[in-house]
């Protein structure tokens, strides 16, 4: 019969050998990244790599930009674009369009208004009457009473100057639009003729409806483009001989 086990006599190679195969305890928060996010890490930056690579040139967006193949210019009214292939009638037309916005909270996107607060646009003799009464109401503003098409409106304040907040150019393109849309027809107004109107009235009031009748009919002296902008068409071609 053998003798039991000394407690002494314990493989201490196999206790060794044990502790040795445990893994270092870590603080936590510090377990180091799965191998799938690292595998993922890598493949993002060699794409991001291969499409730097072929769009460097310091960073102009003309340059870097992903969306240059289908690069058409500003797609905004009034922006670039083909705006180089209008005549001036069509060019103040695209870009009247666009800042139409600043009136048409009020007058509507339609130029109909709304009944009693804001007259309407469209067909208003205000609009297709004299240029210089025209200009005059968008430089320095109209308040009181004033009847348009026959109805009468009396905005409280009025209508706001715009001559201070845009520039000549602007207001030609807008007061261009409102007279040839919805169904008007009008000749265009140029930046020539709101800058002349500028020079020679310096006025800081609004005007009222009485005030501007002497102007009700009155158009600003100035070149209009040939086109269907003009007042006349071009001058017919000398018959030949």
């Amino acid at each position: 019969m053998s003798a039991p086990a000394h407690p002494d006599s314990t493989d201490l190679d196999r206790l060794h050998s044990a502790v040795k195969r445990e893994k270092e305890d870590l603080a936590p928060e510090s377990q180091p990244a799965p191998l799938w996010a690292m595998f993922l890490l890598m493949l993002v930056a060699i794409v991001a790599g291969g499409q730097l690579g072929v769009m460097t040139g310091g960073w102009s967006f003309s340059v870097s930009n992903p969306f240059s193949a289908t690069n058409g210019g500003d797609p905004r009214p009034g922006g670039g674009g083909a705006g180089g292939d209008l005549d001036p009638f069509a060019l103040a037309m695209k870009k009247g369009g666009s800042g139409y916005a600043v009136c048409g909270g009020c007058h509507q996107g339609n130029g109909a208004g709304l009944p009693g607060q804001f007259p309407p646009l469209a067909k208003s003799e205000f609009v297709l009457g004299g240029t210089e009464r025209l200009i005059r109401i968008v430089q320095h503003g109209l308040t009181g009473p004033v009847t348009v098409n026959g109805q009468g409106f009396n905005t409280p304040g009025g209508m706001q100057p715009f001559g201070a907040a845009m520039s000549s150019q602007d207001l030609a393109n807008v007061l261009t639009y409102v007279r040839n849309s919805w169904g008007n027809e009008a000749s265009m107004v140029t930046k020539e003729m709101v800058q002349k109107v500028r020079d020679e009235e310096k006025r800081a009031a609004q005007w009222t409806a009485p005030e501007l009748e002497p102007f009700a009919k009155k158009n600003v002296p100035g070149d209009i483009p040939a086109g269907p902008g003009a007042t006349a068409g071009a001058a017919p071609a000398p018959a030949a001989k």
